[in-house]
């Protein structure tokens, strides 16, 4: 009986959920695999499109005529049947479609349109060398299928006597180095040297070389150079026979020019043990649980990691570890690979295209057991996992805001069950959600209530910006913190400054008729960065000269009003003559390896003031930071989020921690236009405790997460009136399948109503028990297809994170 296969296809105006079934040809019958992907025909025309196999099985008789898989893209599967089941399971509970899902899991460079060569890199029969490969070195993948000799060349790949060199056109290719290896015996080279002339010192220094080599060493091209032999030397060695060239694979390794001094595990205090006991037990025991690891900032998460991490890999086993933003990972890295070395791989989005394919193949070929990235490394090709780690992991950037809308932390928890293997969620300020289980005993919570070696957190104090301008300091520093600023100075400490904006001001105003100077795409003012003199949309990134009169009034009253980075840095340098500061934000740290550089510079006391956005605000670790200082604390206050508060909590306590992590005393400054604020006072006195209770209560009160479940469904279109019709249709289409219980709030117009010249609106649905909302909310996104290519587009957002 013959064999078909079930098969995702991606047709994107009719994505579907749903696997299409083809006949597998005879000659692929050996070969084909589920978490291959494949050609088919598709549709009437029998256009040809991409798929993934998630099943072969049987065909049982069947009265439809079924077409057959035209070709294969791989020679191996590049998902595994727990990656196939994963998709699954977040297509339905992020209701998007599963060859999205597959798609997010693989690199970039997989993603990429690509032509395969087979080329011989080793003796193989010579009945195939002419039959198959006509006498020549290598041969393109059409050719193979057209000769119906993929099984053949397949099991030469297995063999190691072929290999698939993908020509992808982003030229993220397999990356190799030109190595020669000697071609004659020792007597051989004997005699050559006989006949050479005495002043060709050159050649017989290759030849003394060759001759020192046995048949399996070879040399790159680098390394003959550095023994003084030239490039026209080994050209003419190999035109003379004397040695062989072939190309090694070798890997783009991004932290190559790195030094990594070995580490050694740290003695643990009592609660960093009680901690690792736990989860060792469930390691040991192959049992699947959920940990919250809270603790403090510097209390020791980190060493509590890596040491549970040396069992898994003692254990035979691999370890997935997640921090939430690239600003993290070098130091993080520097941890890892300090401990574990050639184990670990790195992936996140500051490596190029080819040093993420190059990783993602280590871990894929199981020659790293560790693996350290942000959000999507979630999806990491690791077959055997012993534990999983996901630190801050109340940081919002664990969420995708793209499809699929999916939760790194939902995915780690589906993966932890799948290999009956722990879960670590760490953070010194939880999310709600993730404390409330803890609470509800959903997660197990083991808390870190110290800093090591019992230092104290810092003292903090909170400056009334509204007293400071009474006094007539219109400044954005008030004397507290210059005081302070300059003390460290002074002592030849460091300084830490948080500013939640970037840019130079945050927008251009007229004083004469007040006119602001907004994006034409969007409805958000546009803002100022004067290290490129222009205005620029932080949404659509529309770009504009700085205006020298008003556009409206033609007036030339046109100020700088709010503060942006850019502007802190100008004002710190005229007031503290003695300061050196690195500002860290989006702009200085566009360039690959931008943030290593930066926070390395900083390490080295290369500076004494570091500034920055939220991305200096965590993970940072230098005993040298006696005071942080935070500019604006009421950033986040006034969005119209229901988190506001709790983002504020999470990022004051944050910043706070970098302070005072060493032997030395830390101090935090807190400027505030509303420092009565619970936020700010619990973020004050490190009290996460009564913050939690407090939130909770408002929660419970106003019916939001975690007592609620939330789903929002945004619609945005180039037509105003045509996206308020569509939410309103579809907010009465969802409506029937609702108990009386569920809470719909809308739809309304967005925050922000209009960017990249969309007009936005939106609708919130809260609720606890829903049967039939999942099902109509799947139904909602099939049916809406043919409207999303007429331009209407649809999103929507399980557990949403953004309001804005």
């Amino acid at each position: 009986m013959s064999l078909v296969a079930n098969i995702i296809v991606d047709v994107p105006a009719l994505q579907t959920n749903k696997p299409y079934t083809y006949i597998i040809p005879e000659v692929l019958t050996d070969v084909i695999q589920p978490g291959m992907r494949v050609v088919v025909p598709f549709g009437k025309g029998s256009r040809k499109v991409q798929g993934f196999v998630v099943e072969i099985k049987e065909q049982t008789a069947t009265e439809i005529k079924l077409k057959a898989i035209e070709s294969l893209m791989d020679s191996y599967p590049v998902l595994t049947m727990e990656l196939l089941q994963l998709g699954e399971f977040l297509a339905y509970q992020t209701f998007s479609f599963q060859i999205k899902c597959y798609q997010t899991m693989l690199p970039a460079v997989m993603r990429a349109k690509y032509s395969k060569k087979i080329k011989i890199i080793d003796e193989i029969p010579e009945t195939l060398l002419w039959d198959i490969f006509k006498g020549k070195d290598e041969l393109s993948w059409e050719e193979a299928e057209r000769q119906n000799v993929l099984t053949d060349l397949i099991q030469l790949e297995k063999e190691d006597k072929v290999e698939i060199d993908y020509d992808v056109k982003d030229k993220a290719v397999v990356k190799k180095i030109k190595k020669i290896k000697p071609a004659l015996s020792f007597e051989a080279y004997e005699e050559i040297r006989e006949y050479l002339r005495s002043n060709a010192k050159k050649q017989k220094l290759f030849i003394d070389i060759l001759q020192s080599m046995d048949s399996e060493t070879s040399l790159s091209y680098a390394e003959l150079k550095a023994f003084g032999v030239t490039p026209s030397t080994i050209r003419s060695g190999l035109e003379k026979n004397w040695c062989d060239v072939f190309h090694e694979e070798i890997y783009r390794d991004p932290f190559a020019s790195s030094t990594f001094e070995k580490t050694r595990p740290l003695p643990l205090n009592q609660d960093q043990a009680h901690a690792f006991s736990k989860i060792y037990q469930t390691i040991k025991e192959d049992e699947h649980d959920v940990f919250l690891l809270q603790g403090v900032t510097g209390s020791g998460k980190t060493e509590v990691y890596l040491q549970t991490i040396k069992e898994v890999i003692d254990k035979g086993e691999g370890a997935l570890m997640l921090v939430p933003e690239i600003a993290l990972t070098p130091q993080m890295v520097q941890r890892f690979k300090s401990r574990f070395g050639d184990e670990v791989a790195v992936l996140h989005s500051g490596l190029s295209n080819g040093e993420k394919y190059d990783e993602w193949r280590k871990i894929e070929k199981e020659e790293a057991k560790v693996v350290v990235g942000a959000r999507s490394s979630i999806f990491a090709p690791i077959k055997n996992i012993g534990i999983i780690i996901i630190d801050e992991e109340h940081e919002t950037s664990y969420k995708q805001e793209e499809f699929p809308k999916y939760h790194a932390r939902d995915v780690a928890i589906w993966r932890g069950e799948y290999h009956k293997c722990p879960v670590v969620l760490g953070s010194a300020t939880p999310s709600l959600e993730s404390r409330a289980r803890a609470t509800k005993g959903v997660y197990s919570l083991l808390e870190l209530k110290h800093r090591v070696n019992d230092y104290p957190m810092p003292a903090v104090d909170v400056i009334d910006m509204r007293e400071e301008a009474k006094r007539g300091n219109h400044s954005m520093f008030s004397e507290a913190l210059l005081t302070g600023l300059k003390k460290r100075i002074d002592k030849q400490e460091q300084s830490v400054l948080l500013l939640n904006r970037r840019g130079f001001s945050s927008f251009v105003m007229c004083r004469d008729c007040g006119f602001v100077l907004e994006c034409p795409n969007c409805d958000i003012s546009q803002t100022l960065h004067m290290d490129t003199r222009t205005m620029k949309c932080h949404y659509c990134g529309h770009e504009e000269s700085i205006p020298k009169k008003c556009p409206k009034c033609d007036s030339r009253s046109i100020r700088y009003y709010g503060t942006g980075t850019q502007k802190v840095e100008k004002e710190l340098n005229e007031l503290l003559i003695d300061a050196s500061i690195i500002r860290m934000d989006v702009d200085t740290t566009r360039k690959k390896g931008s943030h290593e550089k930066l926070l390395n510079r900083f390490a080295n006391k290369e500076a004494n003031i570091l500034l920055g956005t939220q991305m200096i605000a965590k993970g940072l670790d230098y005993p040298d930071v006696t005071l942080v200082g935070v500019i604006n604390a009421d950033t986040a206050l006034g969005l119209p989020d229901f988190r506001s508060a709790e983002k504020t909590f999470q990022l004051l306590t944050q910043v706070s921690g970098r302070s005072g992590r060493g032997e030395k005393e830390g101090q935090v400054i807190i400027q505030s236009y509303n420092p009565e604020h619970y936020a700010i006072q619990y973020a004050k006195q490190h009290d996460y405790d009564s913050f939690y209770k407090r939130e909770m209560h408002l929660r419970h009160l106003s019916e939001y997460s975690p007592y609620y479940y939330l789903l929002k469904i945004s619609v945005s279109h180039e037509n105003e009136m045509t996206a308020a019709k569509k939410i309103r249709q579809y907010t009465d289409f969802i409506r029937p399948s609702l108990s009386e219980k569920a809470i719909i709030l809308g739809p309304t117009p967005k925050s922000i109503a209009r960017t990249h010249n969309r007009y936005h609106f939106q609708v919130l649905i809260k609720y606890k028990q829903e049967k039939e909302l999942t099902e109509k909310i799947h139904q909602l996104l099939t049916e809406t297809q043919k409207e999303q290519a007429r331009g209407t587009f649809i999103s929507i957002d399980y557990q949403p994170l953004d309001f804005i």
